[in-house]
């Protein structure tokens, strides 16, 4: 099972140098993997007819892409997992290409998550619909699967268009691993037929547990193998205490699942600083 970081989006700030120290410490401490979150804009709160999403525009959110390029260059073995992409608020072949690139300077260390998301601000901001998103994430899948694996591609779907042109420089891995999140059931049923990987919500262990099992029956009604698909599933600082990390790593070990993300925001904690030491404990109470 891999260990990896959630980055505290909303928590680390903007100073480079500390969100430096953030990747660096994760990848000196052997975890595997940089986890982070994805919105393009917060909506503010006050607006006529209220607000009641999770994040705001007070809300910190460095972009993905941006932060993993930079990252790239400050690392050696961390691999780099958007968790996840909104990405039917995305141009399809920009994100192509921004992946491939990131793949490229970064090694091969991006395993791509991407989501429908769940803010129409967004995608309204962004001039996508936002009521076509389940149908689009199927195509953009299957576009980003052919870019990243071919010179030249021609695609004529309901929503794309790409005549006879091609990504240079294509990605190392092709195709970049492409993982889904989501958890409703018409949203399992579309990552066990198209996704290589689930990235799971925080949901506690027994919740979570039965729908990992339902996700690997629609994996087998697919013709798929779900002993090779992957599960990344959260523990969070906020619902475990430390004296609980050990067992609790052991149990979803148990449960199968190939990769587990400790989290440490909406957690209390007062600075940057702290994000760093308590991924330091984590690491610790499992050695």
């Amino acid at each position: 099972m891999k260990l990896g970081v959630v980055f505290p989006q909303t928590e680390i700030g903007s100073d480079p140098a500390v969100v430096r120290d953030y990747a660096q410490t994760a990848e000196g401490l052997g975890y595997d993997y940089l986890l982070a979150y994805d919105h393009v804009l917060g909506a503010n709160p006050d607006r006529p007819g209220g607000w009641t999403g999770p994040y705001t525009h007070r809300e910190l959110f460095h972009e993905p892409f941006v932060l993993f390029a930079y990252l790239a260059a400050l690392t050696q073995r961390l691999e780099f997992v958007p968790g996840v992409l909104i990405l039917p608020q995305r141009q399809t072949a920009l994100v192509a290409k921004q992946a491939a690139e990131l793949d490229v300077l970064s090694g091969g260390r991006l395993r791509m998550g991407v989501g429908l998301g769940w803010n129409a601000v967004e995608y309204e901001a962004l001039n996508e619909d936002f009521h076509t998103r389940g149908k689009r994430i199927e195509e953009q899948a299957a576009l980003l699967r052919a870019l990243w694996t071919q010179p030249l591609v021609t695609f004529n779907g309901e929503y794309h268009r790409v005549s006879d042109a091609g990504l240079n420089p294509m990605p190392v891995q092709q195709p970049i691993p492409l993982w889904f999140g989501g958890h409703v059931d018409a949203a399992l049923r579309r990552i066990a037929r198209l996704a290589d990987g689930w990235i799971a919500s925080g949901l506690a262990f027994d919740k979570l547990v039965p729908e990992i099992e339902k996700l690997r029956g629609y994996v087998a009604e697919a013709g798929r193998d779900p002993a090779a698909f992957g599960v990344d599933i959260r523990v969070s600082l906020r619902s475990t205490p430390p004296d609980d990390w050990a067992r609790e790593v052991e149990r979803w070990r148990g449960a199968g699942v190939s990769h587990l993300c400790f989290n440490t925001m909406n957690a209390g904690l007062s600075s940057p600083r702290e994000h760093i030491e308590y991924i330091r404990r984590f690491k610790a109470a499992l050695a």
